[in-house]
């Protein structure tokens, strides 16, 4: 019984760090994604972002890796700010994360600057080892009615 005991919260260690070490590897990927995309730089960006990623705005405007780099570069758009006001993450299958939540971002734009707040859901999918940006999308958030 005791040797049962011992193995069963050996397990149950093993499983929690199962889940612990993708976990804080893919929230450190995301904040250098948010640090990337606040100071640009291509290949800091081409490193953290797949190949395929389809990164949908909240304003409806979908861009591609090479479309979204550029605006990054350009300056077209500017992340100012990115403040999460919540973070989840889910790993529903293997070598696939799912973040959820919603954050304030300040963004400047090229016709001022913007505050949304924001909820999103993102994909980060494991390749070659390293976790890569893979998708977004996110809406608008309506002001809490006084």
């Amino acid at each position: 019984m005791k040797t049962l005991l011992t193995s069963l919260i050996c397990l149950v260690s093993l499983i929690s760090f199962a889940e612990e070490a993708p976990l804080a590897a893919v929230q450190a990927a995301d904040d250098a994604r948010v640090a990337a995309m606040k100071s640009p730089d291509r290949d800091k960006l081409s490193a953290i972002f797949s190949d395929e990623l389809r990164y949908s705005h909240s304003s409806g405007v979908v861009d591609t890796k090479a479309s979204f780099i550029e605006s990054l570069l350009k300056g077209s758009t500017k992340y100012l700010a990115v403040d999460y006001v919540e973070r989840q993450f889910t790993f529903p299958a293997p070598g696939i994360a799912l973040m959820s939540g919603s954050a304030n971002f300040k963004i400047g734009l090229e016709t001022g600057e913007i505050a949304p707040t924001l909820a999103f859901l993102a994909v980060w999918r494991l390749e070659g080892g390293q976790w890569h940006f893979l998708a977004w999308q996110s809406c608008k958030l309506n002001p809490p009615t006084k």
